[in-house]
C-alpha cells in the first residue's frame, strides 16, 4: 500500500488528506478559532458534584461546563491496586468521597465537546511523545499491544533501565519499536521537562486556566499520522514547511526526511480531487462503481447506513448479485467511516443474503477493511433482522458536524411543509383571530409559493374565508422567508 500526505494549510485552516493507493481514505480539518480540545490539560474547577450519576461538573472557562466521571477520576492506590478502586473492594470510590464543589482539579480532555454535550475529562494526565506515552502519576512501564509480543519483554527491560527511579510511568509507542536508546532518553527527557512546566503553571495560574496545549494538526501529522507505508508529506506552504521541518529534525527526524514543500500552480488538493471528496463525504448517497449505491444518515444517537442494488443488474443469478454488491459496499462503507470520521453507534443494514457463505465472506471483507483504520472499532455478526452492528471510538465532531450547521428553514429535519400545507395554517389562523379580534382588514406576509398558490389554485378558499369573517385578506410576497414562515398583520 502506498501512502501520501497532503497538507493544505491557510492562515484560517488547515486541512490534511491521507491519499491511499490514489483514493482519499482520511480527511483532517483544524480551523485556528476552532482547535480541538483532546490532549490540553487544565486546572478546572469543580462545580457541581452529581453522587446520582457518579460525575461532576468541571468549569473549564469554556462555553459549557465539561464532563468527569467517576471511572475516569484516577487515584493511586496502596499494594499495586488497580486506580480508581477502593481497597479490598471491587467498586470504584464514589466520587463524592473524591471529589468536592469549588476545588481545583488538573484535569486533561479526553473526549472534544459534541453537540450539545460538553467535553469528557480525565484526572489521569499522559502526555503524548514521538516514541512514548508519558503517565506522570503511574509508576507502570508498558509496551504497546501492537508490537509482537515476543519483543515486548525485551523492550520493557529496556525502557525500565533508561526511566530509572526518577519517577512516572511510560508506555512505549508502536513507532518506538525500532529506536535507539538515545532517542528514547530524548523523548523521556523531553516529557518530563513538559509535565515539569505543567505542574510550574498549576501552581502560579488561577483555576479555568489552560496549563498545555496539545500540539497542532500539522504536528500531529508527524507525530501520530506518518507511517512506514508513507511515501510523502506535501506541504503547500513555505512558511510551514520551515517550520515543521524545524519540529521534525528535533522529534521525528524519520518523518521529517519525507517532508516535501509543494510548488505546483495547481492547488495541492486538486491533484487527488480532495475538495470533490469532501463535497461527496457530505452528502447522504454514495455511488458504488457496480451501480449500487449507499445511503448515509446521521442522527443525534447513531448512524445508519443502507446498501441498495440500484441499476446493477451485472449477472444473471441474483444471489450474485446481491453479493457483488454487499462485498463492493463493505470496502466503500469501511472507506466513508474514515472519510467522514463516523463515530459512536453505526447501524448497517446490507441486502438480505440467502447464503451463509456470502454472509460470512461480506463480513471477512469487511473486518478486514476494517483493520486499517487507525480508530478502535468493534463489530458484530448478522442480527435477526439482517443487520451489523458496531461501534467507532468518537473523540472529535464528524467531518459533517465540523463543517456543516442544520438547516434554518428545516431545523435539521431534513423536510418542509408544502406550500398547500402552510396555506391551510394560514386559513385556520385568520379565523381564530376573526373570532378575538375586530380589525379593518388581515394582511398575509408568507412565502413566494404560498403566496403564487392563494392567487391561483386556493384563491377560492381565501375568498370565501374572506365572505365568511366579513373582512378584506391581502397577500404580501416575502422572499427572504422560509416556507413555512408567515405572518399575520392586522390592519
Amino acid at each position: 500500500m502506498q501512502q501520501d500526505i497532503l497538507l493544505n494549510w491557510s492562515p484560517q485552516e488547515t486541512r490534511v488528506a491521507i491519499v491511499e493507493n490514489g483514493a482519499v481514505q482520511e480527511l483532517h480539518v483544524e480551523r485556528t478559532l476552532e482547535r480541538g480540545l483532546v490532549g490540553n490539560v487544565y486546572l478546572g474547577k469543580v462545580a457541581r458534584v452529581l453522587p446520582g450519576m457518579q460525575s461532576a461538573f468541571i468549569d473549564m472557562g469554556l462555553e459549557r461546563a465539561a464532563f468527569l466521571h467517576v471511572a475516569d477520576v484516577w487515584q493511586r492506590q496502596p499494594d499495586g491496586e488497580p486506580p480508581g478502586l477502593a481497597r479490598n473492594a471491587q467498586a470504584p470510590v464514589p466520587i463524592e468521597k473524591q471529589v468536592f464543589e469549588g476545588q481545583s482539579l488538573m484535569v486533561q480532555v479526553i473526549k472534544d465537546p459534541i453537540g450539545t454535550k460538553g467535553a469528557r475529562l480525565s484526572t489521569q494526565i499522559s502526555i503524548a511523545g514521538r516514541l512514548l506515552v508519558f503517565l506522570p502519576q503511574d509508576d507502570h512501564v508498558g509496551v504497546s499491544q501492537k508490537i509482537p509480543s515476543e519483543q515486548r519483554d525485551a523492550l520493557r527491560k529496556r525502557l525500565n533501565k533508561l526511566v530509572g527511579d526518577a519517577g512516572g510511568g511510560f508506555i512505549l509507542r508502536t513507532n518506538g519499536e525500532d529506536a535507539s536508546d538515545a532517542e528514547l532518553a530524548e523523548d523521556i527527557a523531553y516529557l518530563r521537562k513538559t509535565w515539569a512546566r505543567i505542574r510550574e503553571s498549576a501552581t502560579r495560574l488561577p483555576p479555568t486556566s489552560m496549563l498545555h496545549q496539545d500540539l497542532n494538526l500539522l504536528q500531529r501529522v508527524l507525530r501520530d499520522l506518518v507511517t512506514d507505508q508513507t511515501q510523502a508529506i506535501r506541504i503547500d506552504s513555505r512558511e510551514q514547511f520551515v517550520l515543521l521541518q524545524a519540529f521534525g529534525q528535533e522529534f521525528m527526524p524519520a518523518a521529517a526526511a519525507k517532508l516535501q514543500l509543494y510548488k505546483g500552480e495547481r492547488p495541492i488538493f486538486d491533484l487527488f480531487s480532495i475538495d470533490e471528496e469532501i463535497a461527496k463525504a457530505l452528502g447522504r448517497r454514495v455511488d458504488l462503481k457496480s451501480g449500487g449505491y449507499l445511503i448515509v444518515d446521521q442522527t443525534e444517537a447513531l448512524t445508519t447506513i443502507d446498501v441498495n442494488t440500484g441499476g446493477y443488474v451485472g449477472s444473471r443469478n441474483f444471489d450474485e448479485t446481491i453479493f457483488k454488491t454487499n462485498l463492493e459496499a463493505a470496502q466503500a462503507i469501511a472507506r466513508q467511516l474514515r472519510l467522514r470520521n463516523l463515530g459512536g453507534i453505526i447501524i448497517l443494514d446490507f441486502i438480505d443474503m440467502q447464503r451463509e457463505d456470502h454472509r460470512e465472506a461480506v463480513l471477512g471483507e469487511f473486518r478486514k477493511q476494517l483493520a486499517r483504520d487507525r480508530v478502535k472499532t468493534m463489530s458484530g455478526g448478522f442480527s435477526q433482522l439482517g443487520l451489523v452492528e458496531m461501534t467507532r471510538k468518537r473523540t472529535r465532531e464528524s467531518l459533517a458536524h465540523m463543517l456543516c450547521e442544520p438547516c434554518p428553514v428545516c431545523q435539521g429535519k431534513g423536510t418542509v411543509r408544502t406550500p398547500r400545507t402552510v396555506a391551510y395554517d394560514i386559513l385556520r389562523e385568520i379565523l381564530r383571530e376573526a373570532r378575538q379580534f375586530n380589525p379593518r382588514e388581515y394582511r398575509v406576509i408568507a412565502a413566494p409559493k404560498v403566496i403564487e398558490l392563494f392567487l391561483d389554485e386556493e384563491s377560492q378558499h381565501l375568498a370565501g374565508l374572506s365572505d365568511f369573517i366579513g373582512k378584506p385578506i391581502s397577500l404580501q410576497s416575502e422572499s427572504a422567508m422560509g416556507q413555512e414562515q408567515y405572518d399575520i398583520v392586522l390592519l
